[in-house]
């Protein structure tokens, strides 16, 4: 089956890896549509699949076209492709932009998936939340869940509107524990422990962490008071972050996140004037 994937940035170089890594697809059954010289030239060279500045004579016969342009792209790529891609299935990798206006700009095709990966993707350790009207067949949820696959887990939505927390939470997650690791180091380096240490101990700390809750399996708030001493030096770091309401700001911007996806959905979804 032929691949086609517009747009050949991280998220999609990083699928692509998987898949030929997998062996859920060869290099060969895979275009890229990439409009830049450079990027194409890495893409043939990392990962020996053909990457075109638009798409050809190939499109016709793609049995999946992943859509992973920026939202803001997302209306004028596909109208440059409704008019020459056959009957595929069409996944969208963009934050905020609902089905029925992928499909609409698509000429109404109706074989159209939403997804959002994250960026542990580029490691295959991603997970990406997906959604499909009801009415979509079997064996293209099965397709897609083949396709997100191949850099990690997959979890259907019933509801599209789960995927703007989606967005929020696992989308742009990896944000937020890049920014506590950053707040860790930077602690530690005011502590006087040198770069390598600081760096090294913050992270190896939510590594270990994050292996641990997955590997127990226990609610976050257990496993943070086993770690918790009464009057101990844990104790005294979580009673600064309760007073400075550290978890009620952390909640209000993961809503933040979710509402621009809204956001972004009825601002991109609007047809012109």
């Amino acid at each position: 089956m032929k691949i086609i994937f517009i747009g050949g940035g991280n998220m999609a170089r990083a699928i692509i890896g998987g898949l030929v890594t997998k062996g859920a697809a060869a290099s060969s059954d895979i275009v890229v549509v990439e409009p830049d010289a450079s990027a194409r030239l890495r893409l043939l060279a990392e990962f020996g699949v053909r990457a075109v500045e638009a798409p050809g004579a190939e499109a016709a016969a793609a049995g999946a076209v992943i859509m992973a342009v920026k939202p803001q792209n997302m209306r004028e790529a596909a109208a440059v492709l409704a008019p020459v891609v056959g009957d595929a299935l069409f996944i969208s990798i963009a934050a905020g932009i609902r089905v029925a206006d992928l499909s609409r700009w698509l000429g109404g095709r109706a074989r159209v998936v939403r997804s959002m990966p994250n960026t542990p993707a580029l490691v295959h350790a991603g997970i990406t939340g997906l959604y499909a009207p009801a009415t979509l067949p079997a064996s293209d949820r099965q397709l897609a869940e083949t396709l997100l696959g191949s850099v990690g887990a997959t979890l259907w939505f019933d509801n599209e509107a789960d995927l703007d927390a989606v967005v929020a939470v696992s989308g742009s997650g990896p944000a937020y524990v890049f920014y506590a690791m950053e707040a860790l180091e930077e602690a530690a380096r005011n502590l006087g422990l040198a770069q390598g240490a600081s760096g090294g101990g913050g992270r190896g700390a939510v590594v270990g962490a994050t292996k641990l809750a997955i590997e127990r399996g226990e609610d976050p708030a257990a496993l943070r008071a086993q770690v918790t001493s009464k009057g101990g030096t844990t104790e005294a770091a979580v009673k600064v972050l309760e007073q400075a309401a550290v978890k009620a700001h952390f909640m209000a911007a993961v809503k933040a996140a979710r509402d621009r996806s809204v956001e972004l959905g009825d601002a991109l979804g609007k047809d012109p004037a």
